[in-house]
């Protein structure tokens, strides 16, 4: 097997272990610049260096449209969803020229001076978490708050009414559950409450960003309305779907929250090293995001017949953006299996919140709720480590998704 298909297998639970000898017709050690292959296994060409995922992140001959970051996920209880998904986000684009226009109306909730302002929420929301559980010496973080914190934080942000918060966080338990769900539970059932769900969340949606434009606030929804787009006159729909693919994404959000957790307290000498010197924490969050993606690998199909580094890549073809194995290639990471604190975080390239057109809407949120989280760790739970007793279970073996069923912590 190849150096990178060997780190994908490793960072991704359930990878075909087969892949080098079916995508390369060889037994020779390539490395992830041998460009493209097709595995049989997968049924798809596999993308492993850096360059080549990258670059397919960008690559509108790769349908772009079909299958975003947000909704990868939803591809395991099959297309009917993602149909019935989409169709419910009525404003969803099928084009560039749309997913454009989205990024723009969503831009101003995101700015660094938005981001900035909301750093207090972040902070209260992770300290009532930790406050619940600090008298008990032990938990299961994914319960208690990486499963529970991106839906707090996005009713906060949102200025959700207090008597709706508690439907609004029903309704996005329902759609992350589809989205990284845990081995062994019914596909049908799930995919039927995300899909109600979703409707229902629309239908609320409607008349709260009616009143916000008419009197709008600090929230994260005025901000969206406030921007102009031209060519819109009514920025609602793009807004409603903006809030839609944010709530479609407090999965993979989750999971990231708690894949960082766990490499934080995977080794013993991380929280006191970061303790010791706080400056560390960006570029330690930055190894976090790079090794754990929540999404290692994205879906993708062509649109067009294309020749790739040699490759003829068939119109109707799928294609694995394998974000694992880039976050690994040696050529842009130096000891690219190793968690070094002290890494630059100005030259990290990973790409596991996607990059150019499709980067995350909310990465800058993603990084800002870890590091609240991470930092109230340090400060309200010292004694944190990962529980000898209890064995941390990650949800499922599937390619899409990677995160913590459960996540036992001790104090």
């Amino acid at each position: 097997m190849s150096s990178a298909a060997r780190k994908l297998s490793l960072a991704v639970p359930g990878f075909p272990m087969g892949l080098s000898a079916e995508t390369t017709g060889a037994q020779a050690e390539g490395g992830a610049d041998e460009g493209p292959r097709w595995s049989d296994a997968l049924g798809a060409w596999v993308f492993l260096s850096h360059a080549d995922v990258r670059d397919g992140l960008r690559d509108e001959r790769l349908g772009a449209a079909r299958v975003d970051f947000h909704e990868a996920p939803l591809q395991g209880p099959g297309e009917e969803l993602l149909q019935a998904f989409r169709k419910g986000a009525s404003g969803r684009a099928e084009g560039s020229r749309e997913w454009m226009a989205l990024r723009r109306q969503a831009a101003p909730g995101f700015s660094p001076e938005a981001l900035e302002s909301f750093r207090p929420a972040l902070r209260r929301q992770v300290g009532l978490l930790l406050s619940r559980v600090r008298g008990q010496g032990r938990m299961d973080a994914v319960r208690a708050v990486t499963g529970v914190l991106p839906g707090l934080v996005l009713a906060e942000l949102m200025d959700l009414p207090a008597p709706h918060r508690e439907g609004f966080l029903a309704w996005t338990r329902a759609i992350a559950e589809v989205q990284s769900p845990v081995t062994g539970l019914d596909a049908g059932a799930l995919a039927r409450r995300a899909l109600l769900a979703t409707r229902e969340f629309l239908d609320y949606l409607g008349p709260l960003l009616a009143a916000r434009r008419q009197s709008p606030g600090a929230d994260l929804l005025s901000h969206m309305l406030r921007a102009h787009v031209p060519g819109t006159p009514n920025p609602e729909p793009r807004v409603a779907t903006v809030a839609l693919l944010l709530v479609s994404g407090l999965a993979s959000f989750a999971d990231q929250l708690g894949n960082g957790l766990h490499e934080l307290l995977s080794q013993p000498d991380r929280a006191p090293a970061l303790r010791a010197q706080p400056a560390l924490m960006t570029g330690a969050l930055e190894e976090m995001l790079r090794l754990s993606p929540a999404v290692p690998v994205l879906h993708r199909t062509a649109r067009q017949t294309f020749s790739l580094r040699g490759r003829t890549v068939r119109e109707g073809d799928g294609v694995m953006l394998c974000i694992s194995a880039a976050n690994r290639d040696a050529s842009v990471f130096p000891d690219p299996d190793q968690f070094l604190i002290d890494r630059d975080p100005f030259l990290q390239k990973h790409l596991s919140l996607g990059f150019g057109m499709h980067h995350r809407l909310d990465a800058g949120l993603v990084k800002h709720t870890l590091r609240a989280l991470l930092e109230g760790m340090l400060e309200e739970l010292p004694q944190a480590r990962l529980d000898e007793e209890r064995c941390s279970r990650l949800k499922s073996q599937g390619l899409h998704a990677r995160g913590f069923e459960s996540l036992p912590v001790r104090w």
